[in-house]
């Protein structure tokens, strides 16, 4: 091999890269492929980093496809939304423009909690663009606790010369993993699900360190989001995961969302990205879930 021939390389690459739209940049996660791409949305106030395991899995399980994923608008390297209080339909067109901007014309979407919210209205809202649909994590909350997540849940806290942001900002992601909601800490509200490991507190708490201005606003616009009424209009195919580690509000969600969704079908996961992946492809190719 001479001096100036590119390095051969085995192993699945993840490239980074910046698409424009109107409000400035939207930074995406990328894997190569031919094919339909796939679009992951994360969750809440996390970035696309979180979604690199998911992608390596998908690609190990055989997806041959371009795997997109991005950040959304207000979270980790990406702009800031325009509006000062962003519905889930605006980040939704948001990924549309990127699309858009792209020269894609349709995708496969998968979204996790604040994603799954945003996957949901891309599949409602732009029937066009979505060849099949992956929610994991979604619902529709009660009035009572839907107001005291939306008045308590992402709270503005100001930087202060000692520094008591950075921690408040790593007991926040913290306290997520303990209760939900996180400032309802009572027995009630204890999470059984694991504590993630310190390097993954920290990676969230730096990406709400990031988006610190801008972290909550999709937050507050999931937690808004009529899902329930919105499913109805998702013509699409739909897959429900229910991952063992979920919270149980929202697995609980899946028997309601299936009554709606006029082509939708459940899928029971065992812990880990391996199978979530091989849900999501078998899904993806047609076969039964």
């Amino acid at each position: 091999m001479s001096l100036i021939d590119p390095p051969v390389i085995t192993r699945p690459i993840i490239t980074r890269a910046f698409v424009t739209i109107d409000e400035g940049q939207i930074h995406l996660r990328r894997m190569e492929g031919s094919g339909t791409p796939l679009l992951l949305l994360h969750a809440s106030p996390a970035s696309g980093w979180f979604s690199q395991p998911l992608m390596k899995a998908l690609r190990a399980a055989g997806h041959e496809g371009p795997i997109l994923a991005p950040d959304t608008l207000g979270n980790g390297d990406s702009a800031a939304p325009a509006p000062d209080h962003p519905d889930i339909a605006y980040f939704a067109d948001s990924m549309v423009r990127m699309l858009d901007a792209l020269g894609i014309d349709k995708v496969d979407v998968y979204g996790t909690h604040t994603g799954a919210r945003i996957a949901c209205e891309m599949a409602a809202g732009h029937p066009d663009r979505v060849r099949r649909v992956v929610l994991d994590g979604i619902t529709e909350y009660d009035d009572e606790l839907r107001e005291a997540v939306i008045e308590n849940y992402a709270p503005r806290v100001e930087p202060d010369a000692y520094g008591r942001h950075l921690i408040w900002a790593f007991n926040f992601c913290r306290d997520q993993a303990l209760f939900f909601p996180h400032f309802m800490q009572d027995a009630a509200h204890r999470l059984s699900v694991p504590m993630p490991p310190p390097e993954i507190l920290h990676r969230i708490a730096l990406d709400v360190l990031k988006s610190w201005d801008t972290y909550s606003l999709p937050y507050i616009a999931a937690f808004e989001y009529r899902a329930f009424d919105r499913m109805a209009l998702v013509g699409a195919p739909a897959l429900l995961l229910k991952p063992e580690t979920e919270l149980a509000l929202l697995n609980a969600s899946v028997a309601r969302a299936l009554e709606i969704l006029p082509d939708g079908r459940a899928a029971a996961l065992p812990p880990g990205d391996g199978a979530k992946a091989a849900a999501i492809l078998a899904f993806l190719k047609g076969e039964e879930a």
